[in-house]
């Protein structure tokens, strides 16, 4: 009986933090947040990552923060900050989802996302790899979906690592490239270039990862 008041209790925190977020989330001052962060030295990055472990349990966009993670910590830094996080986020929701609110989340699960369960029970972390890089589902909503297969905990979280990694490339570059267009950076066309290519690659990886994954399919 306790275990149920519990879910309830986390349950409705989680609903009205995400309500919260979503109505106030035009008025969020990224810019302010960042020039924070920095003023914390070596406890910025840590701060940021927790911010975007919890931003993305409640369903904020992970890109606006990957933007701000390219523009706070550059490439290297940033795109491992960002990864991080999203990481961490995602195995939180996935395991809220799989203690704690499962029974909800099924019940409220439509069609597609049943078959995404089925996938995942068939095919294991390489089901999660894929729909990872072919966004079938918004990335926050998938990890609770994903929270109600039977995939262990290790293998979801690292193949979640490994497979955002290059949309985390694409949006942290884009990220630094729009500090560097505020500050005047050197190489600015170069730099704008190298984005625009990493997104259309970025937007052009799932029609590849579908077309081999529909010929291997067709080949058995």
């Amino acid at each position: 009986m306790k275990t149920k008041i519990y879910r309830y209790v986390l349950f409705a925190v989680l609903t009205a933090a995400i309500a919260t977020l979503a109505y106030y989330r035009h008025d969020i001052d990224i810019e302010a947040a960042q020039r924070w962060i920095k003023s914390l030295g070596w406890m910025g990055p840590v701060i940021f990552m927790l911010c975007y472990t919890l931003a993305t349990v409640l369903f904020f966009p992970g890109s606006v923060l990957s933007l701000a993670g390219g523009a706070l910590f550059g490439v290297v830094q940033g795109t491992l900050y960002n990864v991080i996080g999203a990481t961490m986020g995602a195995t939180l929701a996935f395991l809220c989802s799989r203690y704690l609110i499962g029974d909800w989340v099924r019940g409220r699960s439509g069609t597609r996302l049943m078959k995404l369960v089925e996938g995942v029970e068939e095919e294991g972390w390489r089901f999660v790899a894929f729909v990872r890089l072919v966004p079938i589902f918004p990335y926050n909503l998938l990890n609770y979906a994903l929270g109600l297969t039977r995939i262990p905990l290790l293998q979801y979280s690292l193949a979640t690592m490994l497979f955002i990694l290059p949309g985390g490339i694409a949006y942290t570059y884009v990220g630094f490239t729009g500090r560097e267009a505020m500050t005047g950076g050197d190489g600015l066309i170069r730099k704008v270039l190298l984005a625009t290519t990493l997104l259309a690659l970025t937007a052009y990886l799932p029609r590849i990862i579908k077309h081999f994954r529909n010929k291997k399919t067709s080949n058995q």
